[in-house]
């Protein structure tokens, strides 16, 4: 909102003064904030100091620009014959800050994995997060309420459901944000896009709350389910945002070993039934789902079925050091009856159906943790170039340009990275991908969380007590630092990531190396 249209002079706010009219300039914009006076988190006295002054400077050493659109009532009009010289970003927008955006963004470098439609698929969902995901991101996370119904089905009617899910067939057909992009050209550098914005919410717990076990559960039914009436029904139901449904495949006694599940699934003297007993732990998004991708033990091996919430399902929310807006569950499964047409995949051969599943999964956390790193760069950045201490910016210090070298570099060369596998999986058929990209991917993502603990521990120290504090500018730090070691857990450990990358890697070791 543009502040009204009358001028003052200086020397004009320099006569409000008094308890009675007390007027400030910030940039070139004259507030009145006599009746904000004693609202001011401050205190009075702050706001006194500043009377009848230019406060820019002290104004921007204490706050981020986007707490002026907050209050853009006070403003009364500008400074004659002077311009704004901060910039107010509209929505949509990249942003200006070195390193905020990934290089590809940026008009001076090329890149050879982009086209237009991933342009303009950017600035659609950018625009989607600014305008509805943050307002709801920052309620959920604050809150602790689950994702509403709302938004749901908002972003069902805009595609953005079936997008979550990679290209495939599922989006054919189905109008993506407006004609941003067609389902048929859909590729694994859309599937980036759309993780990576979604992610500049920054609201973890909600970030996980949003869909995410849709987005790792949905495709074991598309890809596994046998009967196609039953898969279209379930995909419908799920896509239209009308049902939940999430994968439960860990538990207190297996994590990343997925072989060690316990939970049974005994078939009926008939044939036409399991009986399902056992326990998940950790589910996101199982206290608010409909449906479980449920890994069992059938006597014989593993198997997956999808079960629907009904008799002897037990969810209880577990608390977790992100918001309960992940809505992640403890399940219970207690003699729980599902018809046999709910296999997914072969019984006794479900360790398959799981497999296909991580990588997608794990690239998809690389993309998401990549993507918060570099909002703690942009974020640290800005106030590195604002904040004043022993009479200089922060960024006049030598020590702090280090910190942020090192940050910046591990961004970049993480985020390089994504996109030579990323454009891999855009050329590599799925058999193919299962085969030379497990590895990489897991190596990846383990780089990607190790580099976001080092990010995490820098911006910290940039930042100080900031940092520690869940409002106000260092907001962002804060959460980023108490969460980034969810992507290190999920999906599987990082040591358990890297050592599936060289055991992948030291099987096609030459052995004339030897």
């Amino acid at each position: 909102m543009a502040p009204p249209a009358k001028t003052f002079t200086r020397d004009e706010v320099r006569e409000h003064t008094s308890e009675d009219s007390l007027w400030c300039v910030i940039d070139n914009t004259v507030y009145d904030l006599t009746e904000f006076v004693f609202a001011h988190p401050g205190g009075e006295a702050v706001l006194q100091q500043i009377a009848g002054q230019d406060a820019t400077s002290a104004f921007y050493n204490l706050h981020r620009h986007e707490v002026l659109t907050k209050y853009a009532d006070l403003a009364i009009g500008t400074i004659k014959g002077q311009s704004p010289e901060v910039i107010t970003p509209q929505p949509g927008d990249l942003c200006p800050v070195p390193y905020a955006e990934p290089l590809w963004l940026n008009p001076v470098f090329k890149s050879p994995f982009y086209k237009e439609s991933h342009h303009t698929l950017r600035k659609a969902i950018r625009v989607f997060t600014e305008k509805y995901l943050i307002p709801e991101a920052q309620d959920c996370e604050a809150t602790g309420r689950y994702i509403s119904q709302d938004m749901i089905d908002h972003m069902s009617r805009v595609g953005l459901l079936h997008m979550r899910l990679g290209p495939g067939k599922h989006l054919h057909g189905v109008e993506l944000l407006g004609g941003a992009v067609k389902g048929e050209e859909f590729d694994y550098f859309h599937d980036m896009i759309i993780t990576q914005e979604m992610s500049r919410t920054m609201m973890r717990g909600f970030m996980d709350g949003n869909m995410a076990g849709m987005c790792i559960g949905l495709t074991c039914v598309l890809n596994f389910a046998h009967d196609q009436a039953w898969k279209k029904k379930i995909a419908d139901e799920v896509f239209s945002g009308k049902k939940k449904l999430c994968l439960a495949i860990t538990e207190a006694f297996a994590g990343s070993d997925v072989a060690g599940l316990r939970t049974t699934a005994v078939k009926t003297p008939d044939g036409k039934h399991y009986i399902v007993n056992g326990t998940k732990k950790w589910i996101t998004n199982g206290v608010f789902c409909d449906y479980f991708v449920t890994g069992v033990n059938t006597g014989k091996g593993l198997s997956v079925l999808l079960i629907e919430r009904g008799e002897g399902v037990e969810t209880k929310a577990i608390k977790t050091s992100y918001s309960p807006a992940a809505g992640t569950a403890y399940i219970t499964f207690d003699n729980v009856k599902v018809p046999v047409e709910n296999l997914l995949g072969q019984e006794n051969k479900g360790i398959h159906v799981i497999l296909s599943n991580f990588n997608h999964e794990r690239w998809m956390m690389a993309c998401g943790s990549i993507r918060g790193a570099r909002m703690i760069v942009e974020e640290s950045l800005k106030w590195a170039n604002q904040r004043v201490v022993f009479g200089k910016r922060l960024i006049d210090q030598p020590v702090i340009r280090q910190k942020l070298a090192k940050m910046i570099a591990l961004v970049e060369s993480n985020q390089a990275w994504l996109e030579t596998i990323t454009y891999q999986m855009c050329n590599m058929p799925y058999k193919q991908q299962a085969q030379h990209l497990a590895g990489p991917i897991g190596l990846l993502k383990m780089s990607v969380t190790r580099a976001a603990h080092e990010i995490a521990d820098e911006a910290v120290q940039i930042w100080g007590g900031r940092a520690l504090t869940q409002s106000g500018m260092g907001k962002h730090v804060e959460i980023f630092n108490r969460t980034y070691k969810f992507d290190a857990i999920l999906g599987g450990a990082e040591e358990v990531l890297g050592d599936l990358g060289v055991r992948q890697a030291m099987r096609g070791f030459p052995k004339s190396m030897l």
